[in-house]
This record gives C-alpha cells, sequence and structure tokens, in this order.
C-alpha cells in the first residue's frame, strides 16, 4: 500500500470541490525524483508549463517554509510549502493572486520506494468559486490531465538522470 497525502482539515478531499489524484512508477531511485521536484525553480526543464516558477524566500530549492510564485495555466499564484520530507513527502498551499473569494488548493506528492524505484503520488484539492470557475465548470478535468502530464514527465526525468548518472 503506497502512503498517501496528509490533508490539512479544509483540504479534505471529502469536502472539496475538486481532487484529483495522479501516481506512477519510476525506474529511479526516490533521491533521484525527489532533486527534480524540490528544484522548482527548474520544473520546466522537464514539464515546460511550470516555466514561471520563483524562490520568493531565498532558499534554493523546496524546503518547509518556502515561499515561491508561478504562473499556472496563466494564472499568476502564491505558494508556501507547508510540508517537507526529503525523498518521501511534499506539500504546499496556494492562494491564486488577485482573487477577491479566497480561493486555495493543497498539492501533495509522496514518493514510496519500490524494489525498482519508486511510486511518485501526487494529489490536489481546489475549493472557492475561482477554482470552481476556472477549473470545474470552463475547464473540466484540466488539473487531472495537467497533474498527469507532470508525473509521467518527472518519472522520465528522474529515469534519464539514472541514465546519465549511471
Amino acid at each position: 500500500m503506497y502512503d498517501r497525502v496528509i490533508w490539512p482539515a479544509k483540504y479534505d478531499p471529502k469536502t472539496s470541490a475538486i481532487y484529483a489524484l495522479n501516481d506512477i512508477n519510476a525506474k529511479a531511485p526516490p533521491e533521484v525524483v525527489w532533486r527534480l521536484l524540490v528544484d522548482a525553480e527548474n520544473w520546466s526543464s522537464y514539464f515546460p508549463p511550470e516555466d514561471q516558477v520563483k524562490i520568493l524566500s531565498g532558499e534554493r530549492e523546496l524546503a518547509r517554509g518556502t515561499k515561491y510564485s508561478r504562473v499556472t495555466v496563466g494564472f499568476p499564484m502564491s505558494l508556501v510549502v507547508t510540508e517537507c520530507e526529503p525523498s518521501r513527502r511534499l506539500a504546499w498551499a496556494t492562494t491564486v493572486n488577485g482573487d477577491e473569494t479566497g480561493s486555495s488548493a493543497y498539492h501533495g506528492w509522496v514518493i514510496t520506494p519500490t524494489d525498482d524505484g519508486c511510486h511518485v503520488l501526487t494529489e490536489e484539492t481546489q475549493q472557492g468559486p475561482w477554482f470552481l470557475e476556472e477549473l470545474g465548470r470552463k475547464r473540466p478535468g484540466a488539473l487531472y490531465r495537467y497533474h498527469q502530464e507532470w508525473v509521467e514527465r518527472l518519472a522520465r526525468a528522474a529515469e534519464a538522470e539514472v541514465v546519465r548518472e549511471g
């Protein structure tokens, strides 16, 4: 059984308007996947849509308490890392810049070692009128599709790193 995201009460999938779970097995050690995942300003090296990420709090990579910004599907967002267990768990809370409705999201990653690499799972919940309109009504299924492409590209990039280092 694989671990799952540990949800703060307000982001529980049972009470969230939008929820997506995506996962993949990667033939790469958890540490390799982790390095790619916490190197947020370089996510676009393997996942081009994430090309506008900026760490704002001075760290070189994501860590608990790191504040950063990103533009996702054309919308500027502010984020803070809420959970960070190296090579195992990473999560952040998101607010949409300029959104007056108070909409928010929570995105977690869980990396579980396997016999031939690791299992990568990501889950996200979104709450509030802004997310309901932009992703619920205008783009149904978009969150799932976006994250599926992300986990697939992350796994392939980690596997390519293993080959390069090998």
